[in-house]
């Protein structure tokens, strides 16, 4: 299994949260949805998005933008622009001062602004991010990034209008595939361009050496692997295993499948009602005793107390 194909395993829209803003010029929408992830796409206009801390981003019709943390951020038609509308946690919109006389609270379902054939429509989802796999894959991303339309399949993109609009039985399901296909899509392209300082472990993907040792690793974590079995299922000297891997993902593959084991462990710890015992045989380890030693020296804390934090 590719490591992104487990990541975003771990990274499944439950109950996302959609929103589809239409407003005339000037226009601008602060998103306050306290989500850590989130996607937008602007289905028709253009503008920018500013965020503390970054420079501001340019934003064209189709383009998809993923937005990491929970600090608030602006999608105007200006970066001078006030915002006019606040979405809020749950997706409430809130009618700023200088919100459009004409604005109607809802123009439809989970539609928000002035008027239905406004000049620009922005459309929003939100992830909440439980579990630590997920969060492996979020830090790996910065607090914004942008997509253009025309790396993006636009088949995928166009059905979100009509989508967001519906109210139909198992309609929220549909909108959480939607927005997990999407992202997805989004995320591949992403890691594709030059400037998205990719992660290691993507990067090394496509490489015959190190690539092979992380699917072998991701495939079967629970299995007693040491660097020289490992090398020996790649079909290299143990140096050059550890010199190229190490080189690539940025660690070596032991300590690599040591920070995947604990975090699945701390997956199924918040997760499930499972014993220690049971989880600690279940990612590699011999025993709860053996697990809870190596997960106070990663994290600091027993597994029992990352639960009970949990």
């Amino acid at each position: 299994m590719a490591v992104l194909d487990d990541l975003l395993a771990g990274t499944r829209a439950r109950d996302g949260v959609f929103n589809l803003t239409i407003l005339d010029s000037p226009w601008a929408i602060e998103i306050r949805d306290e989500a850590p992830l989130a996607l937008a796409t602007l289905v028709r206009g253009s503008g920018w998005i500013t965020r503390a801390g970054i420079e501001p981003l340019r934003m064209e019709t189709g383009d998809v933008a993923i937005f990491t943390g929970t600090t608030p951020y602006v999608v105007g038609d200006s970066v001078d622009t006030p915002a006019q509308l606040r979405i809020h946690p749950g997706g409430v919109c809130e009618p700023l001062p200088g919100a459009p006389a004409d604005y109607s609270a809802r123009l439809g379902v989970r539609t928000y602004g002035s008027r239905a054939h406004g000049e620009v429509m922005v459309a929003s989802g939100t992830y909440q991010v439980p579990g630590d796999v997920s969060r492996r894959l979020v830090t790996a991303l910065p607090p914004v990034l942008v997509v253009p339309a025309a790396e993006m399949g636009g088949s995928v993109l166009d059905m979100i209008t009509g989508e967001i609009q519906r109210d139909a039985p198992g309609q929220q399901s549909v909108l959480d595939r939607w927005l997990d296909l999407a992202l997805i899509m989004t995320l591949r392209a992403w890691f594709d361009r030059p400037e998205s300082d990719a992660p290691g472990w993507y990067q090394a993907q496509s490489d015959q050496v190190a690539g092979t040792a992380l699917r072998l690793l991701h495939e079967d974590p629970a299995y007693p692997w040491n660097v020289t079995e490992l090398a020996d299922r790649v079909g290299v000297s143990r140096a050059s295993l550890a010199r190229r891997f190490t080189a690539l993902v940025g660690e070596a593959p032991m300590s690599y499948l040591t920070g995947w084991r604990i975090t699945l462990a701390a997956d199924q710890l918040r997760s499930t009602r499972d014993t220690v015992e049971t989880i600690a045989r279940r990612v590699g380890y011999a025993n709860a005793f053996a697990l809870s030693v190596a997960f106070k020296r990663v994290r600091g804390v027993t597994p029992t107390d990352h639960r009970r934090a949990a």
